[in-house]
């Protein structure tokens, strides 16, 4: 009872920030192996040129895409929590972050898939808790704005 009435009062906002944050380290890692024009993540897996050689785009294009969807990750993250995104259309910015906690859920699950289990990427087992960190911090965040949002339109 008394969560709820805090979560009333004081709207959820730092896992917006932790996941602006995080996305902002993804478009930063991508940037990097986007200027040497490597496929991967700093810190994870390398991919090797072999395996890069089948990729239908460019490395480096890919990176500076991958790179772009970082920043772009993290510009939604903020407006969830200022007070334009709040008075955006509701069902517009639940349908992107939905689409935002589904491809965190499929990158992270695949980290921590691999972390915990093995299935052969090559993540260990830190990339995997970053992995459930990740799909935590953008499930939260949904909710967050969800329900931030339902109050206000009700």
């Amino acid at each position: 009872m008394a969560g709820s009435e805090a979560d009333h009062d004081h709207p959820r906002r730092w896992p917006a920030y932790a996941m602006a944050l995080l996305m902002l380290g993804y478009a930063a890692g991508k940037a990097a192996f986007a200027l040497q024009a490597r496929l991967g993540f700093p810190g994870g897996p390398p991919v090797s040129a072999a395996e890069a050689e089948g990729y239908f785009l460019d490395p480096a294009l890919a990176q500076w895409t991958a790179s772009a969807s970082g920043v772009l990750g993290a510009c939604v993250a903020v407006v969830t929590v200022t007070a334009l995104g709040r008075r955006a259309p509701r069902t517009p910015m639940l349908l992107v972050l939905a689409a935002m906690t589904l491809a965190v859920l499929g990158g992270g699950g695949i980290m921590a898939l691999d972390g915990f289990v093995g299935i052969g990427v090559g993540w260990r087992w830190y990339h995997g808790v970053l992995g459930v960190a990740a799909i935590a911090l953008s499930v939260e965040m949904f909710r967050s704005y969800a329900a931030a949002t339902r109050r206000a339109a009700g």
